[in-house]
């Protein structure tokens, strides 16, 4: 048994800065990963962080209008309102931490425009942003006395009891350890990619932290809201490697086969449309034309030299299959990217679980409604990770339980593949969605084969992905409208009067909880 003052599972850009600074107000803190320290959704980012800090051009009040718009009435208002206040405050953190940000020849922050974003405010480090915040973060994290990073740690179940929630059991290399923490538990488990076949996820994205949650008494919310990126390399034999929003914001444009700009017919705006427009416009183009494709050409950005020096790890990333970016437009097609839904906490990162918090993907604290603006996430997770760490240290220990946590179970009920229901979803819950195959997926993945097996990374994840994917699958079905990223074919138009509300999942069953119409901006 270990004893620690904050436990936190998951290693991604929320989880380390929490645990950071929980560590620098003098908490012992216990970081565990199911992989090593520096693997995680945000070390995968490309594009970067949305932050309004060129006030000459930009404000606070400005990307909160964004991301209203893009959450499609269904954000809360008042998370959004904080993350456009707060976040750049955390990306002036990270400068100061180290983070190799991209700084412009005046020596203020490089700021790219991304889609739906009104005006230039992402700060990135090149096209690596997640992975220069990551590595930063991790090395700050290793070499700080208050923390422990525990690798190869996966969380089996979370240990409650009267009080809330006291810590996790764990799978250590192939050993169970119970964790005890005296002040907080937080879940920063990740996303939910791999639960679609096709994602620009990375491997551990299995959706850990939604069943660990609602069966220990919290609540999920928004799980049928899905992004699907609308690029992602699409070449046979490749994985569905993402090409950053960026590349668009900076000039990228879409083309079909005979090179015409189809996404002006879905908006105006075209290329910078919304993700979810975006997505559905090649989505579309694809099944009109699947033989011909769809292309995204950075020519339009500069010379061939400039766009791969802009760009290096999609150049590198593309090369390994023969296609130079700077000279080449590169086959695309969407893909699952990032989950809106997930726990539900409030302002401060807190559950319905006392003693649990839930910050970054994992999280729904209802700043994305129904459809994130791009690179709110790392935003996100910056902002809610240190309001989360401000309130377990104004809150007062409990101290550590007398006795021991009941025994684990050293056997779990899973399915013996992740594959069979990604494809499954992928089909039926994907870019466009309808009844009946929703109901075939519903009954499928609700009478899916399980079987009793051995506590193993392996078996926790599966069991995680079919748990999690019925509940989107029941969600999508339940959700009968179209609204940002969810879009129903039968019911193709969004529906304020019935539909503006959010699905919340508990141990209980589903239940609803409406969401007040946006402040008009002025």
């Amino acid at each position: 048994m270990i004893r620690t003052d904050v436990l936190v599972i998951g290693s991604g850009a929320a989880g380390l800065l929490f645990a950071l600074h929980c560590a620098a107000q003098g908490k012992s803190v216990m970081l565990a990963t199911k992989g090593t320290a520096g693997e995680s959704n945000s070390a995968w980012a490309q594009g970067g962080v949305a932050a309004a800090l060129d006030l000459e051009e930009d404000s606070p009040t400005a990307h909160l209008s964004d991301t209203l718009a893009a959450g499609a009435g269904l954000c809360d208002e008042a998370a959004a309102a904080i993350v456009a206040s707060e976040a750049p405050q955390r990306v002036e953190e990270l400068v100061r931490l180290g983070v190799a940000f991209d700084f412009g020849g005046s020596g203020a922050l490089d700021l790219t425009r991304e889609a739906a974003h009104s005006a230039a405010r992402v700060a990135h480090a090149a096209d690596a942003t997640g992975r220069a915040i990551t590595s930063t973060l991790v090395s700050r994290a290793l070499r700080h006395p208050n923390v422990t990073v525990l690798e190869r740690a996966t969380a089996v179940e979370l240990i409650v009891d009267d009080r809330g929630c006291r810590g996790a059991w764990l799978l250590v290399h192939d050993r169970l350890v119970a964790v005890i923490a005296g002040s907080a538990t937080a879940l920063a488990t990740g996303g939910s990619g791999r639960l679609f076949a096709r994602t620009t996820n990375p491997p551990g994205a299995t959706a850990d932290g939604l069943p660990l949650a609602l069966q220990a008494g919290a609540v999920l919310a928004d799980l049928e809201f899905v992004q699907f990126h609308p690029t992602a390399l699409a070449l046979a034999g490749a994985p569905a490697l993402l090409v950053s929003e960026a590349a668009r914001g900076e000039g990228g444009i879409l083309v079909d086969a005979a090179g015409r700009r189809f996404c002006f017919d879905a908006d105006p705006r075209g290329e910078l449309a919304a993700r979810d427009v975006v997505a559905r416009a090649i989505y579309k183009q694809l099944q009109r034309d699947p033989a011909g494709g769809v292309r995204l050409d950075l020519r339009p950005i500069g010379t061939p030299d400039a766009i791969r020096a802009r760009f290096p790890n999609i150049a590198a990333a593309c090369a390994r299959f023969g296609i130079d970016i700077g000279t080449t437009p590169i086959p695309v097609s969407p893909a699952a990217h990032y989950h809106m839904g997930g726990i539900r906490t409030d302002l401060w990162g807190r559950t319905a679980l006392p003693g649990l918090y839930a910050i970054g993907e994992c999280a729904c604290t209802g700043l994305h409604g129904a459809n994130r603006l791009a690179s709110n996430s790392l935003a996100e997770c910056l902002v809610f990770a240190a309001r989360a760490a401000d309130d377990v240290h104004a809150g007062t220990a409990e101290g550590f339980d007398s006795g021991d946590p009941s025994a684990p179970p050293a056997h779990v009920e899973s399915p013996d593949a992740i594959a069979p229901i990604a494809s499954l979803l992928w089909d039926s819950a994907g870019v466009e969605r309808e009844r009946e195959l929703l109901r075939r997926a519903v009954a499928a993945l609700d009478g899916f084969a399980v079987e009793r097996r051995p506590v193993s990374r392996a078996a926790l994840e599966a069991r995680a992905v079919l748990a999690a994917g019925l509940l989107i699958a029941r969600a999508a079905l339940m959700r009968e409208e179209s609204r940002g990223s969810h879009y129903r074919s039968d019911f193709p138009e969004r529906d304020d009067a019935h539909w503006r509300a959010r699905i919340l999942w508990s141990a209980s069953g589903q239940s609803f909880e409406p969401v007040a119409a946006p402040t008009p901006i002025s």
